[in-house]
């Protein structure tokens, strides 16, 4: 049964200082979420480890209000897994199969959600692999790594060569149906949700608590990522001029444009954004702001032209509901987080 830490209780945690480590954290509760919390300060009390913050993200979806949390609301703050990051065990992917009736194509060299060489050939595959797995009718299929990613929608997918690809954000088709992204392809259902922070100098850099903060700044990201979040129906930062927008190739890119005060943030995904930032060595130059900018879905698509396109949906959309149901999406989601953060140690 799981046990429910009452404010009251906490607060006495707190004053007398009994901040938890990573050795001894207060996990495997629930939690009423206290005004001025958010999921950074909620990670460090029970974890002593800010960025483990994604942990309880992932564990409660239908309890927050996108990447925020709600004053009053219950969450429930799960233990990391027991074993080490070095000796966590990763299921391997299926053996790609000569002659698959499913093909699917995605690339590498985007940590952690897919490349060949991470474990689980990354958090996305693995999800996708699992959801095969569990689908109804399974089908012999194959997963083809193509890092060249501007050749993924066409002509790849347009042209059939492969059936679906993963995994791709989704614009608001509800708001702007006319999207190109909308009118070609079919959508999954969310793989996965991942925040969009602003990375910004650190000590004094610039401040978000409102999209009003962010009119009339210069915004920096990489030429590969998509920019849907940023011109949504109720902020239209980039079709009426609003910002300034700079794309250059690579979030590293971004990152030392912001560290050089050349732009005012990097809008990054919360993973892309934290590799960039180790890799560049720009830790204590350059942090992401607390308050998420937006949140992005990706997901596994499909030509609206292919004759199979409903069914290979229906198949995986119906394995990633057992994958759910199962409790391993959240067995795979807080291996993979572990793994993610310990590698960025």
């Amino acid at each position: 049964m799981r046990r429910v830490l009452m404010p009251l209780i906490w607060r006495v945690v707190l004053l007398f200082g009994l901040i938890p480590s990573a050795a001894w954290a207060i996990c495997d509760v629930d939690y009423v979420v206290q005004p001025g919390d958010n999921l950074f300060s909620i990670a460090e009390a029970h974890y002593g480890d800010r960025e483990r913050w994604t942990v309880i993200y992932y564990s409660n979806q239908g309890n927050l209000d996108g990447p925020s949390v709600i004053p009053g609301r219950t969450l429930f703050i799960p233990c990391p897994p027991d074993a080490e990051p070095e000796e966590a065990v990763v299921e391997p992917a299926p053996p790609r199969q000569p002659s698959a009736e499913l093909n699917l194509l995605t690339g590498g060299n985007y940590a952690p959600f897919t490349d060949p060489n991470l474990p689980g050939q990354g958090l996305v595959t693995e999800l996708v692999n699992a959801a095969l797995e569990l689908a109804p009718s399974p089908v012999p299929y194959a997963i083809t790594w193509e890092d060249d990613w501007s050749q993924h929608l066409s002509p790849m997918l347009d042209s059939k060569r492969f059936d679906m690809g993963f995994p791709w954000a989704k614009p608001d088709c509800t708001a702007d149906a006319s999207n190109p992204r909308c009118v070609k392809y079919h959508y999954s259902d969310p793989l996965i949700e991942v925040p969009v922070m602003l990375f910004v100098r650190s000590r004094g850099g610039m401040a978000y608590a409102s999209d009003a903060d962010v009119v009339g700044k210069t915004l920096c990201r990489p030429l590969r990522e998509d920019v849907f979040d940023l011109d949504s129906a109720g902020r239209r930062w980039l079709s009426e001029d609003k910002i300034t927008l700079l794309q250059p190739q690579s979030a590293g890119d971004c990152l030392r444009m912001v560290a050089e005060g050349r732009v005012d943030a990097a809008a990054l995904n919360l993973f892309v954004g934290a590799s960039a930032l180790v890799a560049e060595g720009l830790r204590g130059q350059v942090e992401p702001l607390e308050q998420p900018l937006s949140q992005v879905s990706l997901h596994v698509i499909i030509s609206k032209t292919h004759w199979r396109g409903t069914s290979y949906l229906y198949r995986v959309n119906a394995g990633l509901r057992k994958l759910r149901e199962s409790g391993k999406y959240d067995e795979i989601m807080s291996r993979q987080m572990e793994l993610f953060w310990a590698g960025l140690q």
